[in-house]
C-alpha cells in the first residue's frame, strides 16, 4: 500500500469511526492537525480512532503518550506510522 492510499483510508476511518457527518474525507487536509485548531478532535476521538486504525491495519501504538501525540498529529504522520509499522510481508506485497 502506498502513502496516498493509506492516507485516503485513514481519512475514511476518521469520518466513519467518529461519525463526522458534516465532514467528508476529501475535506480533511493531510497535513492539518487532527486535534485543537485543526480538525478539532478530542481525547475520546483519539481512543476511538486508535482502535479503528489498529483494527484496519493490524498495528499497535506506543504506551508512551508523547509518542502517540506525534503519531496522531496529522493524517500524514499517522499514515507514515502505519506504513512503517506494516509487517514485512505486507510491505513486500505492496511494492
Amino acid at each position: 500500500m502506498d502513502f496516498e492510499a493509506t492516507a485516503a483510508q485513514i481519512k475514511e476511518l476518521i469520518v466513519s469511526s467518529l461519525d463526522l457527518e458534516e465532514v467528508a474525507p476529501a475535506d480533511i487536509e493531510t497535513d492539518a492537525p487532527l486535534f485543537g485548531d485543526g480538525l478539532g478532535l478530542d481525547s475520546i476521538d483519539a481512543l476511538e480512532l486508535g482502535m479503528a486504525v489498529k483494527k484496519a491495519f493490524g498495528i499497535s501504538f506506543s504506551k508512551n503518550p508523547a509518542d502517540n501525540r506525534q503519531i496522531f498529529h496529522s493524517v500524514r504522520t499517522l499514515a507514515e506510522y502505519v506504513l512503517a509499522s506494516q509487517p514485512e510481508a505486507a510491505k513486500g506485497a505492496a511494492k
